[in-house]
């Protein structure tokens, strides 16, 4: 059963603060970053860090057009589950719900949830990266390379290979993006972090700025994570079944 605080905690939330990662999506049976799943051949001589990188793509821009463009298929071939479900429908018992998310899926959004603020960015949103012309859906799913040597796609200018928005090794954050976050995890009352290890920085300072700031703050994850035994209430349970519980015991 949820943490009894927990329960209490919500039921008087006027701001609920969630963040979530790659192990809310892992329950949609999508691949995390470093699984590419059942393709993941292709990439077998590659390291994660050699295909997500701006040096990687200067080098190999098939190679790394490729191995996205089978992440996005994959992303558009998961569907939503009952985590991603359940935080939408937080969104309709709180006055306010900021959701901040690591994933660049677009489950949560799939699912209903609006104004998600993505800090690693998108899967689903490509662009020319010497013009930030951005490439359409359909441009994308006729001409992406299928394997690395496929060539590579062009904007439709011509003046670069497109490239999807999402954040890099060696680059930074969207500032916006953080800024936004930082700002609403420091007025939350309640926070939660769903189904993220808390490994990757400064994502996973976003819950203790909630809790420096007064609020509530909890886990939700299978394995309590690096943070775990800072914040004032775990369950260790997947997202997936814990979320939903959740949702009834509030009702």
């Amino acid at each position: 059963m949820p943490h009894a605080a927990l329960l209490e905690a919500l039921r008087d939330a006027q701001h609920l603060f969630i963040l979530t990662g790659a192990g809310t999506s892992a329950e949609s049976n999508l691949p995390t970053f470093r699984d590419p799943g059942p393709h993941r051949g292709l990439w077998d001589n590659h390291r994660p860090e050699d295909l997500a990188s701006p040096d990687a793509f200067a080098d190999h821009p098939a190679r790394v057009q490729s191995w996205y463009a089978h992440r996005r298929r994959a992303a558009l071939a998961a569907q939503p589950n009952p985590a991603h479900h359940a935080i939408a429908q937080l969104a309709e018992r709180v006055p306010t719900l900021t959701l901040v998310t690591q994933n660049v899926d677009g489950l949560h959004q799939r699912a209903g949830s609006k104004d998600v603020l993505e800090l690693h960015g998108s899967l689903h949103r490509w662009h020319c990266p010497n013009t930030g012309e951005p490439v359409d859906d359909a441009t994308l799913n006729a001409h992406l390379p299928q394997t690395p040597d496929n060539p590579p796609l062009r904007s439709p200018s011509g003046t670069g290979y497109v490239r999807p928005g999402v954040v890099w090794f060696g680059e930074g954050l969207p500032t916006d993006v953080l800024a936004e976050a930082e700002a609403k995890a420091r007025t939350a009352d309640v926070a939660l972090s769903i189904g993220t290890s808390a490994l990757v920085y400064p994502a996973a300072a976003l819950p203790l700025l909630a809790k420096h700031a007064g609020a509530f703050t909890a886990e939700i994850n299978p394995q309590p994570s690096a943070i775990a035994h800072q914040l004032d209430a775990t369950i260790t349970k997947p997202a997936g079944v814990a979320l939903p519980a959740l949702l009834d015991l509030l009702r």
